[in-house]
């Protein structure tokens, strides 16, 4: 286990260069940059020359790409481009929002999930589990998009009973006012709820009838029991990957959802940064959802690994 680690955690590291790398270098091959955002088509070549001497842009691309990467290992995420405020800074402003986006959706899947997913493994074929089975697949054929504009024209626009947008409203506000949130988690959650509650049902099916419940029954143990200690702990064990995958799809998710509702977040701060061509601002960004995504996909490859096999063999 622990050589596997090793070898996950430098795998891990490896990717969030790589993705470092390709943003950047991405970034390098967009048209204009910040310079050309600033002054827009009023400013001079000569002018415009001078303010890229000035933000570095003039230097070679490897170049600021290394200054970037030894400020990062000082801690030092640098400054944006068009602001000229720290980058930690910026995306600590609008960490608030995305946090209290993605926080209740997290929440809201880990606890809804599981209980959906064991009820219906358990009753696989009756009409409980059929109609809850179908109610999934439909609502993860909807496109987010399209699922948070029939929620904002049916609950805001014709009842009336929840905000259409939370624009103006910062991390803060929207904690005082949380029904402003209740389409947009519910639109961010519906999709990953779906995918994690249907791989815990297929894992709890599967392992309801299998050798080793049944086995445990043939000795007389109580039915309670080899669900409870052996049924759904190795359900768990696959659906640990899936569970990874959910998170990384509220973060991709959020970027959506934060454009659809107008809340100022992670998401649309990056679509912002890549439209400044603010390349310190976007490789931050970019290091935070790598980052995120590699962590929560290493976790649960270990979690995998771990429970699994080690349940399995003990049952």
């Amino acid at each position: 286990m622990r050589r596997y680690t090793a070898r996950r955690c430098l795998l891990a590291v490896a990717q969030c260069l790589v993705v470092l790398v390709a943003v950047f270098a991405l970034g390098t091959l967009l048209p204009g940059d910040t310079a050309d955002v600033l002054l827009a088509e009023q400013g001079t070549p000569e002018q415009v020359a001078a303010l890229r001497e000035r933000l570095g842009l003039d230097r070679p691309a490897w170049d600021r790409f290394g200054s970037w990467l030894g400020g990062l290992l000082t801690g030092d995420l640098g400054r944006s481009l068009l602001t000229d405020v720290p980058v930690a800074d910026e995306i600590g402003r609008r960490f608030a929002a995305t946090l209290a986006l993605a926080l209740p959706a997290f929440v809201l899947v880990v606890v809804l999930a599981p209980v959906v997913g064991i009820v219906t493994g358990l009753r696989e074929g009756s009409r409980l589990d059929r109609t809850l089975n179908a109610a999934a697949v439909l609502l993860h054929a909807v496109p987010e998009f399209v699922l948070g504009l029939l929620m904002i024209a049916s609950l805001s626009l014709a009842a009336g009973l929840l905000p259409a947008t939370a624009v103006g409203l910062d991390g803060a506000a929207l904690l005082a006012r949380p029904e402003v949130l209740v389409m947009p988690v519910t639109v961010l959650a519906a999709r990953q709820l779906c995918d994690l509650a249907r791989q815990i049902r297929a894992g709890v099916a599967a392992r309801r009838d299998g050798p080793v419940a049944e086995h445990l029954r043939l000795l007389g143990m109580r039915e309670r029991t080899v669900v409870l200690r052996h049924v759904v702990p190795n359900a768990f064990g696959p659906a640990a990957q899936q569970f990874a995958r959910c998170v990384e799809g509220l973060l991709g998710g959020a970027v959506l959802v934060e454009a659809l509702f107008g809340l100022r977040g992670l998401g649309t701060g990056f679509v912002e940064a890549v439209q400044n061509r603010d390349v310190p601002l976007v490789q931050a960004y970019a290091l935070l959802f790598a980052g995120t995504a590699v962590a929560v996909h290493l976790a649960g490859d270990l979690a995998s690994h771990r429970l699994a096999p080690r349940r399995e063999v003990t049952a």
